[in-house]
């Protein structure tokens, strides 16, 4: 079994540096030092945490306990995450709803103040160039979050249409949180442990939605999502009370709430069906074929108006040429890059992610298959290291979600 997990492990370390492949190319030789450091990297350090290079960053990867372990823990009670390498930032402007809009695929003018989105920035051939929670905070202040090893070129792209379009007279201005810390909070006990540092009522916070309110003595932004298909929050808070705030929830929970890496991040997620970008979506994917269409707002696909809007309407309506799939197989866990085949040896696709379920039991894996191969019990075969084993296609995500949603 130590084997096995330590396999798990090794593989989990692979597919998350393969996400930030060019990144991480710049940093493979790099010490320790030219590593940027979150406000709670001393204290990943003293809790044993096992630090790895992520997108130019020093992250914990795993703690004490195995990545396997630090799953299960997250299903059963809680884990406590430090995403302070991704990157938070406001957008304010009289202007900023119609900018964004240009943007994105949602329909940020249909949320309500309050209320946010999984949403996708495309580039001009309606590929993703990354995915993004939104949250329209007031009609003129849209905050949101992008991924850590995308962090260059999202603000490139995204400084590059807020010149042109304020030149040309529209508001909007940004603001990159540099001084905040990101934590996520995960898990079955989330929401008692987070209660009994607030006032405010969490029961009457429902998943997608977002406040500003005091966090154990701090001003914080608080929204209830995630990234492990459970109940939930992510909290921006001021660096320096980041240690504090993360003590203080180890401390509620009674050591239920584990400290957890990248690892395990990487293994509920992928039990969730949610992609990493990199890997199961990248600048040559659409929002359609990554299986995203419910993220493209019914105005929006009436109107358009965004980045690569004629190529992703015409995929609405004629299908995609590929799909992202969920996959069940047998023998060695596949991994990114193994070949899919139908029954007759025929390659109709690629493993974009995959490794054995710490949950389940049993190999998953996503991917992406030719249209016409991708419906819920197709069988498959799934090459790993030159020998082809039995799968079948299967619907995400692998483990239930509990979104806490209004009943």
């Amino acid at each position: 079994m130590r084997g096995g997990l330590w396999q798990l492990g090794q593989s989990i370390t692979r597919r998350l540096v393969q996400a930030d492949k060019k990144t991480i190319a710049r940093r493979c030789f790099a010490s320790e030092a030219d590593l940027k450091k979150t406000a709670l990297y001393d204290f990943h350090v003293a809790n044993g945490g096992k630090m790895v290079p992520f997108a130019g960053w020093s992250m914990p990867i795993q703690y004490k306990d195995s990545i396997m372990d630090s799953t299960v823990n997250c299903r059963e009670n809680g884990s406590l995450f430090d995403v302070s390498h991704m990157c938070g930032l406001s957008l304010k402007g009289k202007d900023t709803v119609p900018f964004l809009e240009k943007l994105v695929i949602a329909d940020v003018a249909g949320l309500d103040p309050g209320t946010g989105t999984l949403t996708v920035f495309t580039n001009e051939k309606g590929g993703a160039i990354d995915d993004s929670v939104i949250t329209k905070v007031t009609n003129e202040h849209i905050y949101l979050v992008v991924n850590a090893g995308c962090r260059d070129k999202d603000l490139a792209h995204i400084e590059e249409h807020m010149k042109s379009f304020t030149s040309k007279g529209g508001d909007v201005s940004w603001h990159i949180h540099d001084e905040r810390s990101l934590l996520a909070l995960q898990g079955p006990l989330a929401t008692p442990v987070l209660q009994h540092l607030t006032k405010d009522d969490l029961s009457k916070l429902y998943f997608g939605e977002f406040r500003i309110l005091d966090i154990n003595g701090a001003t914080c932004f608080l929204t209830r999502t995630g990234y492990t298909g459970e109940d939930g929050f992510e909290i921006s808070v001021p660096s320096e009370n980041a240690v504090d705030l993360a003590k203080a929830i180890l401390e509620k929970s009674e050591g239920k709430v584990r400290l957890t890496g990248l690892g395990a991040r990487d293994s509920l997620r992928l039990e969730a069906g949610l992609c990493l970008y990199g890997n199961d979506m990248e600048q040559h994917t659409t929002p359609v074929e990554a299986g995203l269409t419910w993220a493209i707002g019914k105005r929006r696909r009436a109107e358009g108006g965004f980045l690569g809007a004629d190529v992703i309407l015409k995929q609405l309506e004629e299908g995609p040429p590929v799909r992202r799939v969920g996959l069940f197989s047998s023998g060695p866990p596949a991994r990114s890059h193994s070949e899919i085949q139908n029954e007759k040896g025929d390659n109709i696709g690629e493993v974009t992610s995959g490794g054995f379920s710490p949950c389940l039991k049993k190999n998953i894996a996503m991917g992406y298959v030719k249209s016409g191969n991708h419906k819920a019990g197709t069988k498959v075969k799934i090459v790993v290291r030159g020998k082809s084993y039995d799968g079948a296609v299967t619907k995400m995500p692998f483990v239930p979600t509990k979104y806490y949603k209004p009943s």
